[in-house]
């Protein structure tokens, strides 16, 4: 890889796309339509940039467990192919140019947001909650689901109803998609010493924690549609991809093997892309006919 490959890697760029399909939306909703193209290529910059360095400082900070796990430990801090030095510096960066970008474009607010973002991401999840406690993810899904807050809040200077709603699906989502990738990782997050549920609750209660989350997903997911313009579209999708989010779970607690896990993770990712883009969509279409 490249210096400039292995920099871009540090921001572990797969989980930016979620910046995307969240954050458009949300302004979308907020603004009761779409929002002038500046303030939304603005903002959704401004949440890349903050994200990146959350996610470049926590590959700072986990570099040694990196090198301990068997799918981490080709990356660019464990392998030894950048400084550690050059990469918290560079997460710094980041985090600066986000939070400035966001500030001086679209208000404090935003800025505010996603500073509280990096900050709870770094120092209480990554260094404080993950080495000590499975329950972690829950507490870190915060983080994770911060985007449409940011993106909410870029639109008028506050946080309406619909950008909690949307950071409701992230954070609820987050669980049941990380408990999967934990049982068929399990190997790898051993070796690392990470505390994982199915250790402290074991495999099945796990699976059951997964279906609890995914119900708890149901009416919050379809409650946009109740609160705001999205229609058919959005319902039609978002239901047919809870439905088979939940079903994938359920051969997951019976079945109990590690391609059933693996195929839950995908699912979930599946079911979060989808029914964001359910959202723009049905945005699109009906800004369309209008």
């Amino acid at each position: 890889m490249s210096v400039v490959a292995n920099y871009f890697a540090l921001t572990k760029p797969r989980l930016l796309p979620l910046v995307l399909f969240s954050g458009l939306p949300a302004m979308a909703l907020a603004a009761g339509g779409w929002p002038p193209l500046d303030v939304v290529l603005v903002t959704l910059l401004g949440i890349s940039l903050a994200g990146g360095a959350a996610n470049t400082l926590n590959s700072y900070v986990e570099r040694d467990l990196d090198a301990r796990m068997e799918r981490t430990r080709v990356r660019p801090l464990p392998s030894g192919q950048l400084n550690a030095t050059h990469a918290l510096l560079f997460g710094l960066v980041l985090g600066v140019a986000g939070t400035g970008l966001l500030w001086f474009s679209v208000g404090p607010l935003p800025a505010l947001i996603a500073l509280a973002a990096i900050l709870f991401y770094v120092f209480i999840y990554t260094l404080w909650l993950k080495p000590r406690t499975p329950f972690a993810v829950v507490v870190g899904g915060v983080s994770g689901a911060i985007a449409p807050l940011i993106a909410d809040a870029s639109v008028d200077g506050h946080i309406s109803l619909l950008g909690w709603l949307l950071f409701g699906i992230i954070f609820i989502w987050q669980p049941p998609h990380f408990y999967a990738i934990a049982l068929f990782r399990r190997a790898d997050y051993a070796e690392a010493g990470f505390p994982m549920l199915h250790d402290r609750i074991g495999e099945e209660a796990t699976r059951r924690r997964i279906l609890y989350w995914i119900l708890a997903l149901i009416p919050i997911t379809l409650a946009p549609a109740w609160f705001s313009s999205l229609g058919g579209i959005y319902l039609g999708v978002s239901s047919a991809l809870l439905l088979g989010f939940f079903v994938e779970a359920v051969k997951l607690y019976r079945q109990r093997d590690e391609a059933t896990a693996r195929r839950v993770f995908l699912v979930s990712l599946l079911f979060l892309m989808g029914t964001f883009g359910a959202m723009i969509i049905d945005l699109a279409w009906t800004s369309l006919i209008a």
